[in-house]
Formats: C-alpha cells, sequence, structure tokens
C-alpha cells in the first residue's frame, strides 16, 4: 500500500459548534473504511480557529462519536498543542525556498485585487515578496509582522485520483501562493492539516465535497515536504428539504438534538451511511454489516437528499426491534424531560403495546405519558365524541369497572361487554369516548389492553369526571 504500512483514516472536525450531520456521516465513512481494511481511525481536534473554538463543542462532538458507536484508536488530538511542530516545519520550508515571508499589508492586497478585476484578471497574489532569482525584494517595513506564504509551483499541473470523483486535474497557474501561517504565528487550515496527515500517516482523507479546491494546495505541500500523499475521496454534498446545503450556518441540527429527540445510534448510522453509499438495494443494515461491505466502493457522486421521513421509517424499524429493556430505559430519560419521574420496570411492560405504532422513543414517551401525567382531551374530541348520549353508558361502564376484583385484561373486556349488551351500543360507540377521558386520544390500541396497564382508581377517577 505504497508509502503506508496501515490503512489510517481520520475525523478532523472544528470546535466552534455542535457535531452536525454531514461531519457526522463523514466521520462514519472514514471510521467504516478503517474498519473494513483492519486499520486504525483518528480524531483530531482542528482548533486553531482561537476565536470561534470552545471547550463544550469539544465536548459535545466527543459525546456525539460515542453515542453514535465510532470508537476511534487514537485522539482527540489538538492542533493548538502542536504549535511548535508547525513552526518547525515552516522553519524548514523557508530554509529550503518552499516557503516566505510576505509583509504586503491587508490595504496593498485590497489594491492589488481591484486593479487585477479591472483588468478582467483572475485574483491572484502576485507574488510581490516571493524570492526569485535576480529579484531584489524591498526592504521589510518596519513595524509589520508578516505572514508565510508557500511558495506553490507556477508551472504544471496537480492531478489526482479522487476515490469518489474520479481523476481531476488542475494547473498550478490557477493556484495562489497560500498563506500558511498568520502573523500571530498560528498555521492555516491547509498547512495544519498537511502536517497532521503526515505526522499522522493518515493513508485515506474522506471529506466533503467543498474541499476539493483545498487539495490542490495540499498535494503540493505534501510533495514540497517529501510526505507520502493520502488518498482523497470528497463526498457530494447534503441537501436540505429546501434543496440547499445543510450545513452549521443553515441550521442545521446537531447529531445530539436527534439523540434528544428519541431517535436510536444505530438508525441514525444506518441512514447517514445511505445518503451517498449503498450495498444493492440494501436499507437497513447494522454496522457490523456497513463494516463488512464499505470497502470505499460504490461512492455517489451526486448529492444526497436528507428526507426526514425516509429516517422515522428506519428508526422506526428499530423501535420496534430493539431490546425493550433497553427501550424502557429511554423511555425513561424522555419522560424526566417532561418532569415525570417514572422507573424503567413502570415503563418496560408498556412499551410493547406501543411501539409499533411510533417512529421515535420520543412518541413512544409521548404514549405512556399518559400512564404518569393528567391528560387533557381536546374540546373537539370530547365534543365529538363524549355526548349525552353516551354519558350513561361511560356511568355504567364505571360501575362495571369497580366491581372488577382482579384488574386484568379479561375482567375489563368482559365490562366493556356487559355495558354493551346493556346499552345497546356498538364497541366504538363506547370504547372512542372511554379513550378520549382515559387516554386524551381518541385512539390507541385496543382498549382492554391499553386500560390493564392503568391503576384501576385512576381509570375510575377520569371515567367518572365526565
Amino acid at each position: 500500500m505504497s508509502s503506508f504500512d496501515k490503512i489510517r483514516t481520520r475525523i478532523a472536525p472544528s470546535p466552534t459548534g455542535f457535531l452536525h450531520l454531514g461531519t457526522a456521516r463523514t466521520a462514519l465513512f472514514s471510521w467504516a473504511y478503517a474498519r473494513h481494511h483492519g486499520g486504525e481511525f483518528v480524531l483530531r481536534i482542528e482548533d486553531t480557529d482561537v476565536a470561534r473554538s470552545t471547550q463544550d463543542s469539544v465536548e459535545q462532538i466527543i459525546q456525539a462519536m460515542n453515542w453514535l458507536g465510532l470508537s476511534y484508536d487514537e485522539g482527540p488530538i489538538y492542533q493548538m498543542q502542536r504549535l511548535d511542530r508547525y513552526q518547525a516545519v515552516i522553519d524548514q520550508l523557508i530554509a529550503e525556498g518552499k516557503a516566505y515571508r510576505c509583509y504586503a499589508t491587508p490595504e496593498e492586497l485590497n489594491e492589488m485585487r481591484e486593479a487585477q478585476k479591472a483588468r478582467g484578471e483572475k485574483t491572484l497574489y502576485d507574488r510581490r515578496w516571493r524570492p526569485e532569482p535576480g529579484k531584489v525584494l524591498p526592504t521589510p517595513p518596519e513595524g509589520v509582522k508578516p505572514v508565510i506564504r508557500f511558495a506553490n509551483p507556477i508551472e504544471g499541473d496537480v492531478t489526482w485520483n479522487d476515490l469518489v470523483k474520479g481523476p481531476i486535474t488542475i494547473n498550478n497557474r490557477e493556484i495562489d501562493d497560500l498563506i500558511i501561517a498568520r502573523t500571530d504565528g498560528v498555521p492555516t487550515y491547509n498547512f495544519a492539516v498537511v502536517v497532521d496527515d503526515w505526522d499522522m500517516r493518515i493513508s485515506h482523507v474522506f471529506r466533503g465535497d467543498e474541499h476539493v479546491n483545498n487539495t490542490p494546495w495540499q498535494i503540493n505541500i505534501f510533495n514540497a515536504l517529501g510526505a507520502p500523499l493520502p488518498q482523497f475521496g470528497h463526498l457530494p454534498i447534503i441537501l436540505g428539504d429546501d434543496g440547499l446545503k445543510l450545513s452549521k450556518r443553515r441550521g442545521a441540527v446537531s447529531v445530539m438534538d436527534y439523540a434528544a429527540n428519541g431517535y436510536l445510534p444505530e438508525a441514525m448510522l444506518n441512514y447517514l451511511a445511505r445518503l451517498g453509499w449503498s450495498h444493492g438495494d440494501d436499507e437497513l443494515f447494522s454496522a457490523a454489516q456497513m463494516v463488512a461491505w464499505f470497502d470505499g466502493s460504490h461512492l455517489s457522486r451526486s448529492p444526497a437528499q436528507w428526507d426526514p421521513a425516509k429516517l422515522d421509517w428506519v428508526n422506526g424499524h428499530y423501535v420496534k426491534t430493539v431490546d425493550e429493556g433497553r427501550l424502557a430505559a429511554l423511555v425513561v430519560e424522555q419522560l424526566a424531560g417532561k418532569g415525570l419521574a417514572v422507573s424503567a420496570a413502570q415503563v418496560q411492560p408498556k412499551v410493547g403495546l406501543f411501539k409499533d405504532r411510533c417512529a421515535t422513543v420520543a412518541a413512544l414517551a409521548d404514549w405512556l405519558s399518559m400512564y404518569f401525567a393528567p391528560v387533557s382531551p381536546s374540546a373537539e374530541d370530547l365534543a365529538t365524541h363524549v355526548t349525552e348520549a353516551v354519558r350513561p353508558a361511560i356511568a355504567h361502564l364505571a360501575g362495571k369497572l369497580s366491581a372488577v376484583g382482579d384488574w386484568n385484561k379479561g375482567n375489563i373486556q368482559q365490562a366493556l361487554k356487559d355495558t354493551l349488551a346493556a346499552t345497546g351500543l356498538k364497541m366504538p360507540q363506547l370504547a372512542v369516548p372511554v379513550r378520549v377521558l382515559v387516554c386524551g386520544r381518541a385512539q390507541t390500541p385496543s382498549l382492554d389492553a391499553v386500560l390493564e396497564h392503568f391503576d384501576q382508581k385512576k381509570v375510575l377517577e377520569r371515567l367518572q369526571a365526565v
């Protein structure tokens, strides 16, 4: 495998906010590729944007990675702890004539760009401070701290065979002399990422489409350092409901928001995997299956569409199939968020009755909350179903249920039948108003099964409140 002794991938989020969905997908693909090939997966925190980076963001990123089950073999590694290393590489490049100090002020650069625009030229740095044979550089101005620029090759092309897009070629004349260190000495993204990937022996880089234009700079820096070149794979963007790119800046919710809203990590992983990758017609699969299949092929070149309804379908599948003890514990967390303190032992017997109706754990908790908190039927349901004509039947049922000694489904069913026989009503005429009063909604699973899980006294109180 060329200059690498093993496959190593990485995810390198910037801690300027939560782990959003696009980065989570990139992390998933990078993780799966490394696991498929028996390699290693690295977590790196790119925190050189000091003004916007926060420790809270770091913690949220790690929490989201752990929730998704994307375990990493190395890290988290922080760029701001590697400044001495970056400076050493910059000093090396300057000594070798591959980088140089640039004293151009922002005002001078703006004038340069405006003049280029006026001439109809592409706005590129004019290399005024780049040392060249026979060129006399001006005296560095006093009091101006220089940036460091990479001396990008002027001739030739940069070509790579992208793992997703195929062969890509960009002429060096289209590429600027990149700033690789700011005036305060902090390296820029395109430089730091190269040094990091070199030092961490990263063999394969999966990242978003927006990085395609950065890749020529990075390849040229790798070559200038004599460093082995990783393979690059640029993933297509994810589009939101409105057809525009999902991104932090456009309000894409974080991975952990989905956790809070009752989505399961295996469902989120399964759904993210299908955004830009496929294995035949398989829609539902485990993380282990994905690892077995994910060899880097079958990655789409087209943008993926975020589909909340499809995510709900996938999540609903997992809600139906996961262990009910685990489901009950998650419902307890959801109910705690509603201010209801209940135990898993109270919840678990009820889970199986409702889970097939639910796309999320939050929806399941909403169903089960009727057992632990007062219900508030809508005025419309009360007016439509709890009519004067049916009130005597409800009173009759309450009397029958109060006489039930052993509160179970069979005895509840018998009380319903006795009431129907005594009043001449059909089951829907009685069951729907009972649902409205006891459950706060007009539709539920089988009424006797639902009532069985209530405390008998609570059912009577709600029936007698009419």
